[in-house]
């Protein structure tokens, strides 16, 4: 074998060498990188565990809310006797409104309900002496349309301003 020979054998198998290590490297970077994602994944309990931790537990949160829901109706409840007229659709809506001209620009809705809740209002209204009225189209129109601690929205001025006015002259208030 010739010197010239031999080197090129030496380049050759060098070549070949580092090559193979390139390929080996590659795969090798590859499936660490596999396995390390593998094990950065989360199982189902883990997602949950963490949710509950950082956000609470679902049954907690569902109580507080349901807790947090009672008392608003329990304020709205106590609102109705201050209330001059509930605007009813005999059963499904009630709408307690209150109005003195002194203070407010218009009626304002201290309390409102559906079905239960409506019924609810009626029935604190009559033992409390508060006006019933029944009168489906306004009900379902102010129940849609206006919140408890609201205004009534300027669309229902005139309806509500005949009821307004016809409950005060029986209660003998003036309007102004």
């Amino acid at each position: 074998l010739t010197l010239e020979r031999l080197y090129d054998m030496i380049v050759i198998l060098l070549i070949a060498t580092i090559s193979l290590t390139a390929v080996i490297a590659g795969l090798d970077f590859a499936y660490q990188r596999y396995e390390f994602n593998k094990q950065m994944k989360m199982s189902k309990q883990e997602i949950k565990d963490e949710y509950k931790q950082t956000e609470g537990s679902p049954e907690i949160k569902a109580k507080v809310r349901q807790i947090r829901m009672q008392r608003a109706q329990q304020r709205m409840m106590s609102n109705v006797p201050d209330a001059d007229v509930v605007i009813t659709n005999p059963t499904h809506f009630a709408v307690a409104l209150k109005y003195d001209i002194d203070t407010m620009g218009a009626p304002m809705c201290v309390a409102k309900g559906q079905d239960n809740i409506a019924l609810k209002i009626r029935e604190v209204a009559e033992e409390n002496g508060v006006t019933v009225m029944e009168n489906p189209p306004v009900a379902r129109a102010l129940f849609a349309t206006v919140e408890i601690d609201q205004e009534v929205p300027p669309e229902h001025y005139k309806a509500v301003a005949e009821i307004i006015s016809f409950v005060f002259r029986q209660k003998g208030k003036k309007l102004g």
